[in-house]
């Protein structure tokens, strides 16, 4: 049977109430019922004590008494005076008087009298007469109710006994008093309780709340629809994880424009070329296109073949990377001298738009200790997009500097450059800062987050700084060797 997280709580809380105050009732009710069995017990036990100590002096002063039954008789009035005054002292507690064969020949206290000429069993009388003493006897069969009773013997100046003074109280006023404060308590607990369920219920339902409302947009998640936000209540942890669950509702959010937007874009430059390829060999084949103009057109399929090689090899690298299966294999290479061959490829787009160009190296040769190939993937990457966003007649600097056995290789440019709002996203999968495509017909979005899973690959970093409409400059860092035997040499001291 399915329970909610708010039933589990309400009645794991409620039965740590039920078993604490039940563990709190049962201690209280034994130290209590200890504690005031004891004290009647002692109050017993002294009022016994005085009695037969009173009846003991008298006979002392009268000598020896004969008939036990007919001296207690003959002073009744005497003794009366002094069990009623005695029992004041102690208000529940009756004094009994009986003589050898348990016959009960006086009693004064409350309710003592009708008990007059009743027979206390021969076993405790025995037990009497053998000079033990007996406490908190609650069979004597002249009770119908459990008395704590203390028997003590009358003996005379021979050591003889002649009758047995008995104090008795009822334990039924302890059994009174444990039920009201059994009640008093219980009441209480119910009391606790509500006022517990209350506090629970409301203290739940905040930290509920928010979970029902993490569910709900979970579900819209499934769906498809992002846009859905969970309401942040407080500074607590809860309040913490909605923070976090909307954080990710926003990445995911943006990641679905980002992958939308790609798809659009692959979508696009496959069949662009596709559709140019196709028109072209139907021309050539239906005779559309004369003869003489075959090669022309071939050169443009060949290209466009090649086009959709370089997409589905971006793809392809995206999914090696994403996989681990992409190995970098570390060697040491001239940077500056990989830029200069870079910047050269570009000069045809970088003269027709008459770029100011300037290479800024600390060496004429500077050598890094990374995978070459895919350093070129990055650099060649940037550097493209460099020319490609720059603004006509506008700067376009390459430079390599070396800090901290670091080398920071930099590639900036004036021109288009990227939204304060968009630098966070510069190295996503499938970010495009020219949404338009009017300047980047070519991309999808994927070379800088190759570049940069490739930086962190080699535990290095790469940033970006940029003011729209004025400038860019992408920075990376690579480890500096300074000769390549030396690189070597420290990687067979290395290994051994």
């Amino acid at each position: 049977m399915f329970k909610s997280v708010f039933t589990k709580y309400i009645t794991a809380f409620m039965l740590i109430i039920i078993i604490s105050f039940a563990m709190l009732v049962s201690i209280i009710v034994s130290i209590v019922n200890a504690y005031s069995l004891n004290a009647k017990e002692d109050l017993v036990f002294r009022a016994s004590h005085a009695a037969t100590e009173f009846f003991e002096s008298e006979l002392n002063e009268n000598g020896f008494i004969m008939n036990f039954d007919s001296y207690v008789r003959e002073h009744e009035d005497d003794y009366t005076s002094m069990f009623a005054a005695l029992s004041d002292y102690a208000e529940d507690v009756m004094l009994i008087v009986a003589n050898n064969n348990g016959d009960i020949i006086l009693a004064t206290g409350g309710g003592a009298s009708e008990y007059l000429h009743k027979n206390i069993t021969k076993s405790v009388m025995d037990e009497i007469n053998s000079g033990d003493e007996i406490t908190r006897k609650s069979d004597l069969d002249i009770f119908d109710t459990p008395h704590i009773v203390c028997a003590t013997p009358v003996m005379q100046s021979d050591d003889s006994v002649v009758g047995t003074v008995f104090a008795c109280a009822s334990a039924v006023t302890l059994t009174e008093l444990l039920e009201v404060m059994i009640k008093t308590i219980v009441m209480s607990s119910l009391w606790v309780i509500l006022a517990a369920l209350i506090a629970i219920y409301f203290i739940s339902e905040k930290i509920i709340g928010p979970l029902k409302a993490m569910s709900v947009a979970a579900k819209s998640f499934a769906a498809g629809k992002f846009d859905t936000r969970v309401p942040v209540k407080g500074r607590d942890e809860v309040a913490e994880l909605a923070t976090a669950f909307n954080n990710m509702a926003t990445d995911l959010e943006n990641f679905e424009n980002m992958r939308r937007g790609f798809l659009a874009n692959v979508s696009h430059d496959l069949r662009t070329p596709m559709t140019t390829i196709a028109g072209f060999i139907d021309g050539i084949i239906d005779g559309a296109i004369p003869p003489e103009k075959h090669e022309y057109y071939l050169n443009i399929i060949a290209t466009e073949v090649k086009r959709l090689s370089r997409l589905v090899g971006t793809l392809l690298d995206i999914s090696r990377i994403q996989s681990g299966d992409r190995e970098f294999n570390k060697s040491a290479f001239d940077v500056c001298e990989m830029a200069r061959q870079i910047v050269i490829s570009f000069e045809q787009k970088i003269d027709k738009k008459r770029l100011d160009v300037e290479f800024d190296c600390d060496r004429d040769s500077m050598l890094a200790y990374a995978d070459r190939d895919a350093i070129y993937q990055i650099l060649y990457n940037i550097c493209d997009n460099a020319v490609k966003f720059s603004r006509e007649g506008g700067k376009y600097l390459v430079s390599v500097h070396e800090r901290d056995k670091k080398l920071i290789i930099s590639i900036y440019n004036e021109g288009q450059g990227i939204p304060k709002e968009d630098l966070p996203f510069v190295f996503d999968r499938f970010y495009k800062s020219d949404k338009s495509r009017g300047l980047d017909k070519t991309g999808v979005g994927l070379g800088l987050y190759i570049a940069k899973a490739i930086i962190d690959a080699h535990e290095e970093e790469i940033f970006v700084e940029s003011e729209y409409e004025k400038y860019c400059r992408f920075t990376f860092t690579l480890q500096v060797t300074h000769s390549a035997s030396a690189r070597a040499s420290e990687d067979s001291d290395i290994l051994q």
